[in-house]
């Protein structure tokens, strides 16, 4: 009897085992971060780890959502379809001066497979700036200006030169003239797309004639946004390349790279018990000694300021290092900083 409980305990326990075994035999993982686009971003634009970041499985389970920055370094999720989704901020309705950016991809993993997403920063909402004529306060001296879509409108004052911001579909120009409205234009705008009018009346001292015009009708200069990157692979502060990029650039010279940093790369860890180098990441909140890059501090001022151990306080702040690319401490890093901007 003793023999049989047992033999029946051993193949449930081989039966939960096995269980487990093909549970993780299921699973892969997402390796998620910000890539260095083909053109150069001609305004600022947030950084990405403050991007809010929502990864959610076909069908509506939520894998991850909250910033960038605090996402680890892979997600270990089931084999299936995830749409993954990065937005700078929420944007409801028309705002001035209020651009935003983002990007979404969906993919595939299967299990026991790394699937590695690289998201680029598009400008995903539009714009509308308007030059309005000093003839046409003359002319329509109780008349206010609006710009408006379905999700709201602006009123745009006659000296305003802000560009006011929508959600892609119609925007219209709209005259309020003591009361009375009248509808000047209305224009379907794009992702990434600003559109200027010039608004006029001619001085007759009549009003009722008004002239609408299309000055330019343009998309941002680049195509792509990203943070703190550009086409120049690192040559300049406004290009600095960020650590999952430069991570591949072993042998550059003179190239600006930034990340957070987190420690210490010898040895490895979040405190920083050494103070000649330090480990910068892609995001504060990343453990993995092989997400990260190592910076050496040369004694001197750049290390009195920067290490981790005698400034606390540096851990989880960005910092641009400009030096050369190289293996140092067993991963990839950068030696012979000749400049550094620590945010």
């Amino acid at each position: 009897m003793k023999s049989y409980i047992l033999m029946a305990a051993m193949i449930l326990a081989a039966t939960s085992c096995s269980s487990i075994l093909n549970n993780d035999d299921d699973q892969g993982k997402l390796v998620i971060h910000f890539s260095r686009p083909e053109t150069k971003a001609d305004r600022d634009v947030p950084d990405s780890s403050v991007f809010i970041l929502n990864v959610r499985k076909a069908g509506g389970e939520t894998v991850y959502s909250g910033r960038y920055g605090d996402m680890p370094e892979e997600l270990i999720v089931d084999a299936g379809t995830y749409e993954i989704d990065a937005r700078s901020g929420d944007f409801t309705r028309p705002l001035f001066d209020s651009p935003q950016f983002g990007d979404s991809k969906t993919v595939e993993v299967r299990a026991g497979a790394t699937v590695k997403v690289d998201l680029r920063c598009f400008q995903i909402n539009c714009g509308i700036r308007l030059r309005i004529a000093p003839e046409f306060l003359v002319n329509y001296p109780q008349g206010v200006m609006f710009v408006q879509s379905v999700d709201g409108r602006l009123m745009y004052g006659y000296s305003e030169k802000r560009i006011a911001y929508f959600n892609p579909g119609e925007v219209s120009v709209v005259l309020d003239d003591a009361g009375k409205e009248d509808v000047l234009m209305t224009r379907k705008l794009e992702p990434r797309e600003i559109l200027e009018v010039s608004v006029s009346a001619p001085a007759t001292g009549v009003s009722g004639t008004i002239s609408v015009s299309i000055d330019t009708t343009r998309t941002w200069v680049n195509e792509e946004f990203t943070i703190g990157q550009g086409d120049d692979k690192g040559r300049d502060l406004s290009g600095a390349v960020g650590v999952a990029d430069a991570r591949n650039m072993t042998g550059a010279t003179g190239v600006w790279v930034y990340g957070y940093i987190i420690g210490s790369a010898s040895p490895f860890q979040k405190d920083s018990v050494s103070t000649t180098n330090l480990a910068i990441a892609g995001r504060a909140s990343v453990t993995s000694k092989d997400a990260c890059m190592s910076v050496e501090l040369k004694k001197g001022k750049m290390r009195d300021e920067l290490n981790a151990h005698d400034n606390p306080e540096n851990v989880g702040r960005k910092l641009f290092v400009k030096g050369d690319i190289a293996k140092y401490y067993g991963i990839p890093g950068i030696k012979n900083i000749s400049d550094y901007v620590l945010q």
